[in-house]
């Protein structure tokens, strides 16, 4: 896939109409540099350079992630054709390792579905209610507590996922608590999925694995 095609990032273009000697400031105001403090012009020329090398590097990392998934896609194709599959709808998810021949390289590649929860688990979480009110004091202060960490929210309105699924591995003999398990599976959509990469380096085969990280944060 060609750079083009990618949405890439961009820095702002420069205003027209900016006289020479000025500088729109964050208000959308003409102020004449002589105004501005020596450190915010420092400041700005720092950020503006650090601000090119970042988009260059995550463009070219988006570049890289897209053809990364063509050429294992053409590696797949390949050996769908050796065994004379043809896959019909979605291709399979799951996880995948692709490895040298030698041994000392390999890639790891993970494809997530990524789901929300509908409406039907503010239904779960009003069974889970009637269990727990329903035990009184024999509830523990423990499961109390897992439900509520289940269905509380962050600050941008997410769910924990992890905390939710807990819910289902939890056996009890309670027909609300079935009928809330029930409801949380019946409120999963599944949105779409991901791909996660992994790469993975040793110099020798009694070595231990090397992580080849690709993000600013592993880096």
């Amino acid at each position: 896939m060609a750079l083009e095609e990618l949405n890439v990032y961009r820095l702002p273009a420069p205003a027209d109409g900016i006289p020479e000697g000025h500088r729109m400031d964050g208000k959308g105001r003409l102020v004449p540099e002589r105004a501005i403090r020596a450190q915010e012009q420092l400041e700005d020329e720092m950020v503006r350079k650090v601000m090119t090398h970042a988009t260059v590097l995550a463009n070219q990392v988006r570049r890289f992630r897209a053809h990364t998934l063509a050429d294992i896609g053409d590696f797949l194709d390949l050996l769908r054709q050796q065994y004379g599959v043809t896959p019909r709808g979605a291709r399979g998810k799951g996880n995948m390792t692709f490895m040298t021949f030698d041994g000392l390289m390999k890639v790891q590649v993970q494809i997530a579905d990524q789901l929300v929860f509908g409406p039907e688990l503010r239904i779960a979480r009003e069974a889970f209610a009637i269990c727990i009110a329903e035990w009184g004091q024999g509830a523990r202060a423990e499961m109390r507590a897992i439900v509520d960490q289940a269905f509380e929210a962050d600050k941008e309105g997410n769910i924990n996922r992890e905390a939710v699924f807990r819910l289902l591995r939890l056996d009890f003999d309670h027909p609300q608590w079935k009928a809330g398990q029930d409801a949380i599976r019946d409120s999963i959509r599944i949105v779409g999925s991901k791909s996660y990469f992994r790469f993975y380096t040793r110099e020798n085969h009694d070595a231990p694995w090397q992580a080849v990280p690709i993000d600013l944060a592993a880096a």
